[in-house]
């Protein structure tokens, strides 16, 4: 049991298949609270194809939506501790549109592992996301937090660097609501972890509740970005990168700030009712 350093780096999977339909992608959008007022026109492009007023596309992604390919694509499961496993990071480099509907494969290898002894361990993995044609639509690279499979042996040190927000006041904040049965429809999206949905497994990981997942949140800040600084156009969107840092529990808000400097979108994300962080190191980048 525990962290397989250094054998985990030349552990990868290639080839897995990461296919889906406008259904998936509807399902995701619902997932992060989109559509909860059916006559806002703007979140309704995510969650209904149209037939009244024909528009191109006749459906918009959000581009998050890709995260949902972990689930699927993934190096080899390492002999960790499931139950003190949560997400820590994810960082997602878009190299074209996400399709409505489309046949994809990922290939994907472990990056890196650092110890943090009685803390835990960082693991760090990466999936690249082709199309039919072999052309590359997305690069996910995520970090999991394996907090019972410290001390084994690993560097302490070289992480990546996170990106920092300015010192100073947001531009620009947003309210974002979620709703007590959000988790329940979230997970849907692939991420059956009973961390989301069974209260008995909660509290054995150490939650007072089932918690939300940390890519809805992941999600919820994208959503954030997209309704503001990028207009509702999903294509804009080149990169997409955060790091958690508290749970979220469902029928929660989410407020995110956000600071823009040009086609960088910096934002960090909170829950004002409990005085806590969520998420740190946001980055979004539009073009």
């Amino acid at each position: 049991m525990g962290v397989p350093y250094p054998d985990l780096l030349s552990m990868s999977s290639k080839g897995d298949d990461c296919s889906y339909t406008d259904r998936e992608v509807m399902l995701y959008a619902l997932g992060i609270g989109m559509g909860t007022d059916p006559l806002n026109e703007d979140e309704l492009a995510f969650v209904n194809e149209g037939w009244l007023t024909p528009r191109e596309p006749t459906l918009k992604v959000v581009p998050t939506f890709a995260s949902t390919f972990g689930y699927f694509a993934r190096p080899p499961v390492l002999p960790v501790n499931r139950v003190k496993v949560v997400d820590a990071a994810r960082d997602i480099l878009f190299h074209k549109p996400m399709p409505i509907t489309a046949k994809l494969t990922a290939d994907s290898t472990y990056t890196g592992a650092w110890d943090k002894g009685d803390k835990g361990a960082i693991i760090q993995r990466e999936s690249v996301v082709k199309d039919e044609t072999g052309d590359p639509v997305c690069t996910i690279r995520g970090m999991s937090f394996a907090r019972g499979d410290g001390n084994f042996g690993g560097p302490t040190e070289g992480n990546p660097e996170p990106h920092q927000a300015p010192d100073r006041s947001p531009d620009l904040t947003v309210d974002i609501p979620t709703t007590p049965g959000q988790a329940l429809i979230f997970r849907l999206a692939g991420d059956r972890n009973p961390l989301h949905s069974d209260p008995e497994f909660g509290t054995k990981a150490g939650f007072e509740r089932p918690i939300l997942h940390g890519m809805c949140t992941y999600g919820i800040t994208c959503r954030a970005v997209l309704s503001t600084f990028a207009d509702w156009d999903p294509n804009a969107f080149r990169r997409h990168a955060a790091q958690f840092r508290s749970p979220v529990y469902p029928g929660e808000t989410i407020t995110v700030d956000m600071w823009k400097d040009g086609g960088t979108i910096s934002f960090e994300a909170r829950v004002k009712a409990r005085g806590v962080t969520v998420v740190k190191h946001g980055l979004t980048e539009l073009g």
